[in-house]
């Protein structure tokens, strides 16, 4: 009789355990949770496997990338030496908000050239050559042709640029600070000009542009 009054009061406390959730809640086993959320209205209870609700994007980062200026970049090739000289310099003088750039560009075979600037008169040039061999370098010669490279010193032509510039460093390592690396002077020698700078100026710097070189076509650069 004792052993039955025993077993009827453990059946009444399991099932009152069971009641209150003591072995655990049938359903979702999330769902509880939400009692203690700050905010319990604002959060939603997704069940295993289903995907979360997406999160919102970030307008402001998208409205500022919108928002950066666009920027104009023109380039003219295959310029002479006077035309490269008058757009350079007229559209640096106009625009001051545009970064103008000349470069020399080397047509294909005339090659690269290593050298020193041309010296003002000969005494100078042997000067400078005379330096050059204290700081080890033999192979060079001074030009004496005529025209704007006179008492130049050239310190070697190359096929390419890669071998120009090896060059160069090489002489800078023996102490040669006034050599230069340039397309070697010849009728095949030319330039291009290419002008950077806010977009709302690009029909102005092609205005100018179409004034100095009306034969020559913009490309737009990157």
């Amino acid at each position: 009789m004792k052993a039955l009054v025993f077993l009827l009061v453990l059946v009444n406390l399991l099932f009152y355990a069971f009641t209150e959730g003591v072995f655990g809640r049938p359903g979702n086993p999330d769902a509880g949770r939400v009692d203690q959320q700050q905010v319990p209205e604002r959060v939603r209870i997704v069940a295993r496997g289903d995907q979360p609700p997406p999160k919102r994007g970030n307008g402001a980062d998208a409205q500022q990338r919108n928002a950066e200026p666009e920027e104009l970049c023109l380039a003219w090739d295959r310029l002479p030496a006077e035309d490269a000289d008058r757009l350079a310099s007229t559209l640096a003088e106009k625009f001051a908000g545009v970064r103008v750039e000349r470069r020399a560009v080397a047509s294909e075979g005339s090659g690269w050239w290593v050298f020193v600037p041309a010296l003002p008169n000969k005494a100078e040039a042997d000067k400078k050559g005379g330096e050059l061999k204290e700081l080890g370098v033999k192979d060079y010669f001074v030009v004496q042709d005529a025209g704007p490279n006179q008492f130049a010193i050239s310190l070697g032509v190359f096929s390419g640029e890669k071998g120009a510039q090896d060059r160069l460093a090489e002489l800078k390592v023996k102490g040669v600070k006034s050599a230069k690396v340039a397309p070697r002077p010849g009728k095949e020698t030319h330039f291009s000009v290419e002008a950077r700078g806010p977009l709302p100026l690009q029909e102005g710097v092609q205005g100018v542009a179409a004034e100095i070189i009306p034969k020559a076509e913009a490309r737009v650069c990157k």
